[in-house]
């Protein structure tokens, strides 16, 4: 008898089973709340994706447009409808955001990194009140989704007779739009019309108005900087000579401005002359590198090739008999009369009515124009009716370039693209900055760089970026709705 008993006593069979029983309500316990932490990420993760996704609907739509914010409201409503799960919601299964409740606050600007402080840890203070006169000035928007009630499953009660496992969980985004264009010169001019609608409306003819790109006034006239010139710093700050000129003479400069910011950088940069005129075949001594930066394939300029003794190609002014033989694309008539209408802030412009049949007769020998090439066309459509009908009879100066004949097979060689700025509306002077654009031109250069000090540039505009333009610039346009909170 005693032998059992003690062999009962020293038995550990089954020990597993009393262990289990003392621990199974904290292995239960905590189970319930791994189930319940996953709940409510899930939860969190559901409000905070569709707060992201609306943050980001909306912030496509702030495009510096009167009306953006009505199309913005108009995409929170209807654009997005991203639902979550595991709310203590009566309605069993899914919920929308809609139906949570969502309330947005648009901005003018987030604040920065500053101090070495992020961002994000800085309180938003700059919204927009008055969402009809100021939408414009919409940059970016908060939007909240109320907070919905999660109820826990762990019964925290029994820990505390105080403590409750139901709790409400939201999510805020902070998202907003800029708009960037890539491979643009860094040159601006003000705009010479009302709105960039108004300017585009113009570009819907056939014509196309010429402007003087060295003309510029700032703010209530005054004058912007020394020159009155039109140059930008790079999009890294730079406005150092050789990288402008560089950029110049770049048919894509691998640079990057954005619509909401550049900075204006006064005053001459002679060698940028030198940087337009590589695409006219027109090389400075010990200048830009003619491997490196090859002519247009059309460089009629009015201007007459000479050799030297030492065989060096260059291109001078005509003379005498010469000048009725050589003729560049005209300016607009009424910029050679002067008496093109007075526009605020910008003091040349013309309005795209120029003298082609007398260029065609010293270029082409004839005033009457081909049956295809109509006689309200632009500078830049006869620039290329001329490279695709090479056999059109000729004038003394040839079509091609004539120094450097390892020429750019783009008629695009002889396009620029320069930022429009209200000058008037943002106050544009000196080096101060960055100033809003109100879009991006393309404008083609019509005649090569006058040598300092006036360094005289004219071109056509051909379109603009944004609704209001043709649609040829989309290619440089790069809109980016992105999350910032």
């Amino acid at each position: 008898m005693l032998g059992t008993i003690r062999a009962f006593w020293n038995d550990q069979r089954g020990i597993a089973l009393i262990l289990v029983s003392v621990m199974l309500p904290a292995i239960i316990g905590f189970s319930l709340l791994v189930v319940d932490m996953s709940r409510v990420n899930n939860l969190h993760f559901d409000l905070q994706k569709g707060a992201d996704a609306l943050a980001i609907a909306v912030a496509a739509e702030l495009d510096g447009k009167a009306d953006s914010i009505t199309r913005a409201n108009r995409a929170l409503s209807t654009l997005v409808a991203n639902q979550y799960y595991f709310s203590n919601s009566a309605t069993p299964g899914a919920q929308t955001l809609q139906a949570a409740g969502v309330t947005r606050r648009y901005l003018r600007t987030i604040p920065s990194t500053q101090n070495g402080v992020a961002g994000d840890a800085r309180p938003l203070t700059d919204f927009i009140t008055d969402e009809v006169t100021d939408a414009s000035k919409a940059r970016y928007v908060e939007v909240k989704v109320t907070p919905v009630g999660f109820a826990a499953i762990f019964p925290v009660s029994f820990l505390s007779s105080s403590s409750t496992g139901s709790f409400n969980v939201g999510a805020t985004s902070v998202a907003g739009f800029s708009s960037s264009v890539c491979d643009f010169t860094p040159m601006f001019i003000c705009n010479p019309y009302s709105s960039v609608e108004a300017l585009g409306a113009t570009l819907r003819g056939r014509s196309r108005p010429m402007v003087y790109l060295k003309a510029q006034s700032g703010g209530g006239n005054a004058q912007y900087g020394p020159g009155d010139y039109g140059f930008l710093k790079t999009p890294d700050g730079s406005q150092a000579t050789p990288d402008l000129t560089n950029m110049f003479a770049s048919t894509k400069p691998l640079t990057c401005y954005k619509d909401d910011g550049v900075e204006t950088a006064p005053g001459n940069v002679p060698p940028v002359n030198d940087g337009i005129n590589v695409r006219f075949d027109i090389y400075a001594k010990n200048g830009l590198s003619p491997t490196t930066y090859p002519p247009a394939p059309n460089v009629r300029k009015g201007m007459v090739k000479q050799v030297d003794s030492k065989g060096a190609c260059s291109y001078v002014d005509p003379t005498g008999t010469q000048t009725s033989q050589y003729m560049a694309l005209p300016r607009d008539n009424c910029l050679v009369s002067n008496t093109c209408a007075s526009v605020t802030g910008f003091s040349r412009l013309g309005n795209g009515s120029w003298d082609l049949p007398n260029y065609w007769r010293v270029n082409h020998g004839t005033s009457t124009l081909p049956s295809d090439l109509p006689s309200d066309s632009s500078r830049w459509d006869v620039y290329n009716y001329e490279l695709q009908h090479p056999g059109l009879t000729s004038g003394p100066e040839a079509t091609a370039p004539q120094c450097n004949t390892n020429s750019l097979n783009d008629p695009k060689r002889r396009m620029i693209y320069v930022a429009i700025i209200d000058c008037v509306a943002n106050q544009v002077q000196g080096s101060k900055g960055p100033y809003p654009t109100q879009a991006f031109a393309s404008i083609f250069l019509t005649q090569p760089a006058g040598s300092p000090p006036s360094a005289d540039i004219y071109g056509e505009i051909v379109d603009i970026t944004t609704k209001a333009g043709n649609g040829s610039l989309d290619n440089f346009l790069r809109d980016e709705a992105q999350l910032y909170r």
